[in-house]
C-alpha cells in the first residue's frame, strides 16, 4: 500500500478517495479505521473516514493515531492527513494538534499544509485562503456554526494551533515546478519551520506539489494536493484508470438527507423544491421539544410517491442557526438534528430506500454509522469532489456523500441521472 489516509470527516474522505481513484490508484474507503478482517491487499491507497473535525482535540489525536497505527501495520508507506479545503478548525484545533501527533508518530520533523482545491474555488496565495476569489474571512465560512473562520492567513491560523513553527512556500516557488518546491522545502526546514503552508492556484500547482512531497512520511491538506501523488507512486507502472460516467446501483427508492447549512446546500435545497421534489423541513427547536420526531418524518415518507426522490432537510440560514444555538447551545443544536437524521436513515432500507444523497460532513457520518456501512467502492464524479459510492458489505446501498460546501445548484437533481 502506497498511501494510508486519515480524513477528519466522511465527505472529505470520499472526496480524497475519488481523487486518488480517478488518478489511477486502487482505492478503498473505510468508515472509521479499517476492520482487521477487511482485505486491503489489493489496495494502493486506503482512506479512513473519521468524525474528528469538531470533537475535543485529545479525542481527535487518539482516533487519528489509532487509524495511523492500523494503516501502517497494513503496509502504508506514507500517511496523508486530510481536512477540509476551507481549513475548518478553531484556534484550539484540530488540524494543528493532529498534525503534531502524526509527525511524532512518523518520526518526521517536516510536512506541508495545503487545503487548495481550485476546481471548487479554493485557492491559496501568499498563505491566504480564498473561497471563489473571496478571502476566507469574508466568505460564508465566517458564519459556520461550528468552525467560524475569521482569518484567511493560514500561517497565522495554523500557528495558533501548533507548537511547531509554521512557514510558507509561496507562489513564486510553486509556479517554478516540483524541483523548486523541493528546494523551498529544504530552505524552510533549514530556517526551522516544521510545517509549511503551500500556495496553489491551479491543478498544475497541485500536481507539482504532490510530486515534490511524494517522499514525505506525512502530508496534510485537502484532496487537491493528493492529485500529483498517484503519478509519483506509479512511476510509469500503469496509466490512470479511465473515468466512469455511469454507476450500477441497487433497485429501490431515492432520498436526499440534507443537514448542512452551508450556502451551497441551501441553494441545492431551494433548487430541488422549485423543481417539485417533495420536501420536509426539520426544525431543531421542534425536535428538541418533541413536537417533531423521526417517526414524523417516516410517516411523511410513507405517503410520498415511490417514483422520484424525496427530500428531508434541516438546512437554515446563518441567522436561523444562530437563533437556535442561542436557545439550545452550539453543539447540542447540531447533535439533535444529526441524531434525528440518523434515526430516519436507520429505518430507510426497511421502507425500500437504497439510493441516498447526504449533504454535510457531520450528517454523512451520522447516517452511514446508523446504516452500518463500513467500507465503500468509489464510483463516478457527480461534481468536483463528490462521487457516487456503493457499500462493500452489509446493506446494498448507493450513496453520494456531499460536503456541505460542494456541488452545483442542480446537484440534487442531476446526480440521479448517473445511476443505472
Amino acid at each position: 500500500m502506497k498511501l494510508g489516509c486519515i480524513a477528519d470527516d466522511l465527505t472529505g474522505a470520499t472526496d480524497l478517495a475519488l481523487m486518488l481513484a480517478r488518478e489511477g490508484l486502487r482505492t478503498i474507503q473505510t468508515i472509521g479505521a479499517p476492520r482487521a478482517e477487511l482485505d486491503l491487499s489489493g489496495a494502493d491507497a486506503v482512506v479512513a473516514a473519521l468524525k474528528s473535525r469538531t470533537i475535543p482535540a485529545k479525542e481527535a489525536i487518539d482516533q487519528s493515531l489509532a487509524a495511523a497505527e492500523i494503516l501502517r501495520k497494513a503496509g502504508a508507506e506514507h500517511l496523508f492527513f486530510k481536512y477540509c479545503s476551507t481549513f475548518d478548525s478553531t484556534d484550539e484545533g484540530n488540524i494543528g494538534p493532529v498534525t503534531d501527533a502524526l509527525l511524532a508518530f512518523t518520526g518526521s520533523d517536516f510536512t506541508l499544509a495545503c487545503p487548495a482545491f481550485p476546481a471548487n474555488g479554493r485557492t491559496v496565495y501568499k498563505g491566504h485562503l480564498f473561497v471563489n476569489g473571496v478571502p476566507l474571512q469574508e466568505s460564508s465560512m465566517k458564519d459556520h456554526p461550528l468552525t467560524p473562520m475569521r482569518d484567511s492567513n493560514l500561517v497565522r491560523v495554523l500557528q495558533r494551533q501548533t507548537r511547531r513553527t509554521v512557514g510558507l512556500v509561496a507562489y513564486e516557488d510553486v509556479e517554478a515546478g516540483a524541483d523548486a518546491i523541493r528546494a523551498a522545502f529544504a530552505r524552510e526546514k533549514a530556517a526551522g519551520h516544521q510545517i509549511v503552508i503551500v500556495d496553489a492556484l491551479s491543478d498544475a500547482h497541485l500536481r507539482a506539489i504532490g510530486l515534490a512531497a511524494a517522499d514525505l512520511p506525512l502530508m496534510t491538506g485537502g484532496s487537491g494536493v493528493a492529485m500529483g501523488l498517484p503519478a509519483a507512486y506509479r512511476r510509469g507502472e500503469r496509466d490512470a484508470a479511465p473515468a466512469s460516467t455511469g454507476f450500477d446501483a441497487p433497485d429501490g427508492r431515492s432520498i436526499i438527507l440534507a443537514g448542512s447549512c452551508s450556502s451551497a446546500t441551501r441553494g441545492q435545497v431551494k433548487a430541488a423544491i422549485e423543481a417539485g421534489i417533495p420536501a420536509l423541513r426539520l426544525d431543531a427547536l421542534d425536535l428538541a421539544s418533541g413536537a417533531t420526531t423521526a417517526r414524523t418524518a417516516l410517516d411523511w415518507l410513507n405517503v410520498q410517491a415511490t417514483t422520484g426522490p424525496a427530500l428531508i432537510y434541516s438546512t437554515a440560514t446563518p441567522e436561523e442557526v444562530q437563533a437556535v444555538q442561542n436557545r439550545l447551545g452550539r453543539m447540542n443544536a447540531g447533535e439533535i438534528v444529526e441524531k434525528t437524521l440518523a434515526e430516519i436513515a436507520q429505518a430507510l432500507p426497511g421502507l425500500g430506500f437504497t439510493r441516498l444523497i447526504v449533504a454535510g460532513g457531520e450528517t454523512s457520518g451520522a447516517v452511514v454509522n446508523a446504516l452500518g456501512v463500513d467500507a465503500l467502492a468509489i464510483g463516478p464524479e457527480i461534481d468536483p469532489g463528490v462521487p457516487w459510492t456503493r457499500s462493500l458489505a452489509g446493506i446494498d446501498l448507493a450513496l453520494a456523500l456531499k460536503s456541505g460546501n460542494f456541488g452545483a445548484p442542480d446537484f440534487f437533481l442531476k446526480a440521479w441521472t448517473m445511476l443505472r
